[in-house]
């Protein structure tokens, strides 16, 4: 599985948690945040799941990323939500949004189509109810603001 479609939704996961950590923690650095997630990450039966380098190396990349833009990223989402402030939107929510934008933003070489669905799949997993339907309305809306195909 390594390289492929699993890695990249294990590397996403493990990015939102570590954001989320961030979100939650103002001391805690990218790095620590990382490291520490994915040090007890566990597989969906609750079990310590195998590590893997290439999906831990892509979280990297995403977290370093949505951190080291986060304004320009915060700006786009903001400007995208209309009626929801950044801060009020729900943690998990916010923080799949801020993962998603940096991908379009930043990372041209993963579609459009791939970078949403993934978004929504995530926030299935790990948001609320509505979670999968806000972040598919908002990340279409900041695809079209970025003029990404």
């Amino acid at each position: 599985m390594a390289g492929g479609f699993g890695s990249r939704r294990l590397a996403r996961e493990l990015a939102l948690q570590a954001l989320y950590s961030l979100d939650l923690n103002d001391g805690l650095t990218a790095p620590q945040a990382l490291a520490y997630v994915a040090a007890g990450f566990q597989t969906e039966e609750g079990e310590p799941r195998e590590r893997d380098a290439q999906a831990e190396l892509y979280a990297q990349q995403l977290v370093e990323g949505t951190v080291g833009n986060l304004p320009a990223i915060d700006e786009i989402v903001q400007k995208a939500s209309r009626n929801w402030r950044l801060e009020r939107m729900a943690r998990v929510d916010r923080n799949v949004l801020r993962l998603a934008t940096y991908e379009l933003g930043f990372v041209p070489d993963v579609p459009v189509k791939v970078v949403i669905n993934e978004a929504i799949e995530v926030a299935k997993r790990y948001g609320g109810g509505e979670s999968a339907a806000f972040v598919n309305g908002l990340l279409d809306r900041i695809s079209q603001e970025l003029k990404r195909p």
